[in-house]
């Protein structure tokens, strides 16, 4: 199995340790949280990974030679400018070219979250994509109807969703927090349309606007943590 693991954020949140180095490569109990991602993806049978890398590129390129890649595959896609979510995934295209399903998972995101069940069952749903989500405060919420698929999102505090289609005003929505772990399938990758620097998230509101599946995948019991700030960089 292929994955993708987004790196290529700048960790304003964590400075001043990523003033001179990539949030990929601070260290939780002696551990970059870019081995810790990787051999996690590595345990659930990835065995080709793409890393996108920007801010201290140089330095993630030559952590992997020293780890010897962890004995699989790894490729790395620099973006000379941030691309954000959807840009970097749209850049990667190429890497996956077997027609199979595959995960993308944040670097700065530790769980103990099933990954395996997780493509399994988004295998059974024949969904386009799935996320991860969890019952937790967020900045923003991703809305799912009672059959998981995803409606609209919200922002804030105010609760004025912006709504899909104005059928759903009258349907009780979930409000979750995406947990930024997508299991995706590769019928996605020719219908991104959009261009430049994007969130990918911005795609799959469009693309479950035009009635393709885009699922749920409740984690509500599984361990899960952001490593955003300083305060952060604990063991999950």
């Amino acid at each position: 199995m292929k994955a993708m693991v987004f790196a290529a954020g700048l960790g304003t949140r964590l400075r001043p340790l990523t003033d001179d180095r990539p949030k990929a490569l601070m260290e939780i109990g002696g551990v970059t949280l870019l081995e810790i991602v990787i051999r996690r993806l590595i345990s659930f049978g990835v065995d080709q990974v793409i890393v996108n890398v920007h801010h201290f590129a140089e330095q993630i390129v030559e952590y992997l030679k020293t780890k010897r890649n962890f004995g699989i595959h790894i490729e790395i896609s620099i973006e000379k400018e941030l691309l954000e979510t959807g840009g970097g995934l749209k850049q990667a295209v190429r890497f996956f070219d077997d027609g199979r399903p595959f995960l993308i998972h944040n670097v700065d995101v530790l769980s103990d979250i099933d990954l395996g069940a997780m493509v399994d069952w988004h295998i059974q749903q024949d969904a386009l994509v799935t996320l991860a989500v969890k019952k937790r405060k967020a900045s923003r919420y991703l809305l799912f109807n009672k059959e998981l698929n995803l409606r609209g999102w919200q922002e804030g505090e105010e609760l004025k969703p912006e709504l899909i289609n104005d059928s759903d005003e009258n349907e009780a929505l979930l409000r979750l927090g995406f947990c930024g772990i997508h299991a995706v399938s590769p019928k996605l990758l020719p219908l991104i349309s959009e261009q430049g620097r994007f969130s990918i998230i911005q795609t799959y509101m469009r693309l479950a606007g035009e009635k393709h599946l885009v699922k749920a995948f409740n984690v509500n019991k599984c361990r899960w943590k952001d490593v955003g700030k300083l305060e952060d960089l604990s063991p999950l």
